[in-house]
């Protein structure tokens, strides 16, 4: 990112903002604009309040989640007594979450109903994709709190917040050239996110061979007696997951004190790439921990992990001896080692075979999950133990080289994210003059026509 070595700086004495051009201009939100709450009709979940043909869109936090900068649709709309109990806003709106993913913000594109977990801005007359771009670069928090759910935002931490301004058209000229640089760099990381999303697919695909067909190309085969299955190894034998286990329960169905620096709390967040990521995982007091352990959430060495809400369908083995316990989000699943090898338990889970069942017994229901009752009646295939071992150690090769594929891609996808939030950051600070780039490239342009 060039810097302009003309560009007069001068210390903004603001931690976010440190050095900014000498005639911008240093100005809390709320000289700006007020800062208002939006409002929910109560009880939320009365129908009364809803209607797919309303005029004014419900928004939630998800839909906001999901949106980038503007918010084009969401899964629900309000009904005339519902709107009426809420904050209406007109298309080009900008409003904050204070609530769930907490400093996000957004610009409406469609007349909306926004609830108190959302902040708006109504007497906002400058640039609003300048005052997106600034909340966007996360910098405007620092001393709030942690970026995320920990964030204390509210109408009066909001409307303290200080910002820089420039002239109303070099916000132009810094937006739209952020909107141009951010979508080439959001394209880069939707083509590398496609990329790992292929790699899975293969990797499923190579899985999937190995559970249901053996190593052996020569083998003699029999009809599973299951269409979606067809032939396996004659000398294989197909079993429903209960046979094959010793118990199948799952985790916590209370709220344990997560206040805690006691022991690990894991739940289907903590699975990621095979592996439980203790180091970003909540603990639990060990009254907590005792309770659930008496009640059957903590895993043995060995288990395996699967998740039934959420993301439906991530597994991994526990190759640890750690003390954790478990949140119901995730199944525990404890193999009969006598009949099957844990390592191939996990890799017939994360098949075709055994992920095509789970997301059918998903279909028509408004919450992705899975029940044990249906967990424990999932088909899977099973050779004698000796094969087994001979599939986990002739795949694994395959799927280390997809596993290193897909991490280098993520790492790449992190770094282009970062640089995202830099350049946007660097640009509504001033730190970057724009206008000499967007010149250079209208330059260039005339050149090459």
């Amino acid at each position: 990112m060039k810097k302009d070595s003309n560009q007069s700086l001068t210390d903004s004495k603001e931690v976010w903002l440190k050095e900014i051009p000498s005639d911008w201009e240093v100005k809390k939100i709320k000289w700006l604009t007020s800062i208002k709450r939006g409002a929910s009709p109560r009880p939320i979940d009365d129908p009364k309040y809803f209607d797919e043909n309303g005029e004014y869109a419900w928004v939630r936090i998800s839909d906001v989640t999901k949106s980038k900068m503007y918010l084009e649709k969401t899964t629900q709309r309000m009904s005339k007594i519902g709107s009426n109990l809420s904050v209406k806003l007109n298309e080009g709106s900008i409003f904050l979450s204070i609530a769930g993913s907490v400093g996000k913000p957004c610009i409406s594109k469609i007349k909306c109903c926004i609830h108190d977990g959302f902040v708006y801005f109504p007497e906002y007359k400058e640039n609003i994709k300048f005052l997106y771009y600034i909340f966007a670069s996360g910098e405007p928090y620092k001393g709030l709190g942690k970026l995320g759910t920990q964030l204390n935002l509210n109408t009066e931490t909001v409307g303290s917040i200080k910002i820089a301004l420039p002239s109303i058209d070099e916000q132009d000229i810094i937006t739209s050239f952020l909107d141009q640089k951010t979508t080439e760099i959001d394209d880069l990381i939707a083509d590398k996110e496609k990329l790992i999303e292929l790699l899975e697919e293969k990797r499923r695909v190579v899985i999937t061979e190995a559970v249901t067909k053996g190593l052996d190309p020569n083998v003699k085969m029999k009809n599973s007696g299951v269409e979606w299955i067809g032939e396996i190894p004659e000398h294989w034998e197909l079993a429903q997951l209960k046979h094959m286990a010793n118990g199948i329960t799952d985790g916590a169905h209370i709220s344990p004190d997560t206040n805690s620096e006691d022991e690990h709390f894991i739940s289907v967040v903590d699975i990621k790439n095979g592996q439980i990521d203790f180091d970003n995982s909540l603990k639990t007091s060990i009254d907590s921990y005792e309770y659930m352990v008496k009640t059957g959430c903590k895993p043995n060495y060995k288990d395996i992990l699967l998740s039934k809400d959420g993301t439906v369908g991530k597994s991994v083995v526990v190759n640890t001896e750690k003390n954790f316990v478990v949140a119901s989000s995730l199944v525990i699943i404890s193999p009969k080692l006598e009949k099957v090898v844990p390592e191939y338990f996990n890799l017939l889970i994360m098949s075709n075979i055994i992920q095509n069942q789970i997301f059918s017994f998903m279909k028509g229901s408004a919450l992705k999950r899975i029940s044990i009752v249906n967990i424990k009646r999932l088909l899977g295939v099973f050779p004698p133990l000796k094969e087994q071992n001979e599939i986990i150690n002739q795949i694994q090769s395959n799927l280390n080289y997809f596993d290193n594929l897909s991490n280098l891609l993520s790492k790449q996808i992190h770094l282009l994210k970062e640089y995202h939030q830099s350049l946007i950051y660097e640009a509504v600070t001033g730190k970057i003059d724009v206008r000499e780039m967007v010149s250079e490239a209208e330059q260039e342009e005339v050149s090459l026509s």
